[in-house]
């Protein structure tokens, strides 16, 4: 990963992760203070800022890449704050690896990212129509309307860093978010916890961050006062003193060079005193019991695909009509089709989408066309390889039968395609 460092070679690391679109630069006025006391690393999401852009298909893909970077320098145990994508990044290394995480600040995060169609239609849109509809509206997205008014200087700077992002590493960014939920894992969150956010987030706002306090044990709310998604950027020196409150409390223990290994889960921060008036940390809230994994793991494969393929909304829709009558075909489909032949290895979905399309012309199954073009779309395919598609099965499949796909795709690829106003 392309990182670099500031602070004293022999202080203990803390390591700070950007949101998505963004740089390390986003926490450029945090670090004046926060070097004082400890060794900041700071990296860059792959495709951003220049780094190199080999496109990570996880979040705990880049969690991975990041340990084995640290591992390379000499680094075992390290504080971590992060903000979105990197707060997820955090997140996930204190439920795979809570003996390397000292200590962890969430901010502007959330245990799922809105909803996974949400974030597979925006990588629809990037692919579609590059960056430039993501650059255009990230100043609402991350800044609140007063700070962008007063600040444009600020807000250019933040539009060039999502045009200068790699639209492929953006779109697997996307692709991560849209499979990450730890919602039923919260509870296994042993390190000492921040959640802050802005008062105003719009993207992962306070009820989030709720979500996350209530689930992980002994874990503290700040919220930060006008302030939206990039709380660090907009309101600097609340987020640089809860972060210096946080670690100097939570992390008091962890700061030998020698860095020992903590018990899984360590006792609860030491209180800190209220810090007005930029925010306050809230009391621990008491953690909500994980639920019970599905045993049936055909099923549970087969909606998993079903869902990352079609999308949430449209299998929410089938199970809802579902009755008695027609469930035992919708286990069937779910067990067998997305649960067995979608999830087999031996070919891409891509490539699954262009079967399904060309099957479904053939026989004149019009009426799942259009899911299917969706999914072709949330599968990699463009709008001129659908097209191309369609166009060979004019050959094979008949001028009508094409004729009434072409005005079923049109629509939907209008409907995915369009960015938002």
């Amino acid at each position: 990963m392309q990182y670099r460092f500031d602070g004293p070679e022999d202080a203990p690391v803390l390591v700070i992760g950007p949101s998505l679109g963004t740089t390390w630069h986003m926490w450029d006025r945090q670090i004046p203070e926060l070097s004082q006391h400890w060794r900041i690393f700071r990296y860059d999401l792959p495709g951003h800022g220049g780094a190199p852009a080999h496109a990570a298909a996880s979040v705990a893909e880049l969690g991975d890449r990041l340990l084995a970077t640290l591992d390379g320098l000499g680094v075992q145990r390290f504080g971590y704050a992060g903000c979105s994508i990197g707060g997820a990044i955090g997140a996930d290394l204190a439920l795979r690896h809570p003996h390397r995480v000292a200590s962890l600040a969430l901010v502007a995060s959330s245990p799922r990212f809105g909803t996974a169609d949400e974030f597979r239609q925006r990588g629809v849109i990037v692919r579609t129509n590059g960056l430039e509809p993501m650059a255009r509206t990230a100043p609402e997205r991350w800044f609140t309307p007063g700070f962008a008014a007063a600040q444009p200087a600020i807000v250019e700077w933040a539009v060039q860093m999502v045009r200068t992002t790699d639209p492929g590493c953006y779109i697997a960014a996307c692709e991560a978010l849209a499979a990450f939920d730890i919602r039923g894992a919260l509870g296994r969150i042993g390190v000492p916890t921040l959640v802050l956010v802005g008062a105003e987030d719009q993207v992962t706002g306070p009820a989030e961050a709720r979500t996350l306090v209530a689930g992980i044990p002994d874990a503290r709310l700040a919220l930060v006062p006008g302030a939206s998604h990039l709380a660090p950027v907009e309101q600097p020196a609340a987020v640089s003193d809860l972060l210096l409150m946080h670690f100097s409390t939570a992390w008091q223990q962890d700061t030998s060079a020698a860095i020992p290994v903590l018990p899984t889960v360590p006792g609860p921060a030491t209180p800190a005193v209220p810090f007005a008036p930029v925010a306050e940390i809230a009391p621990a809230a008491v953690a909500a019991d994980a639920p019970a994994p599905t045993p049936d793991v055909r099923h549970e494969q087969g909606t998993k695909v079903r869902r990352e393929v079609l999308g949430d909304a449209h299998v929410d829709g089938v199970n809802a009509s579902a009755d008695a009558f027609t469930e035992d075909f919708q286990e069937l489909v779910t067990r067998y089709a997305w649960g067995e032949v979608w999830s087999r290895d031996g070919l891409d979905r891509r490539t699954r989408s262009v079967i399904t399309l060309t099957a479904l012309v053939a026989s004149g199954h019009l009426e799942g066309l259009a899911a299917h073009t969706r999914a072709a779309l949330r599968n990699g395919l463009t709008p001129a390889e659908i097209k191309e598609v369609l166009l060979q099965t004019a050959v094979y499949c008949g001028i009508p039968a094409a004729g009434a796909a072409f005005a079923v795709a049109q629509q939907v690829i209008q409907e995915e395609t369009t960015p938002p106003a």
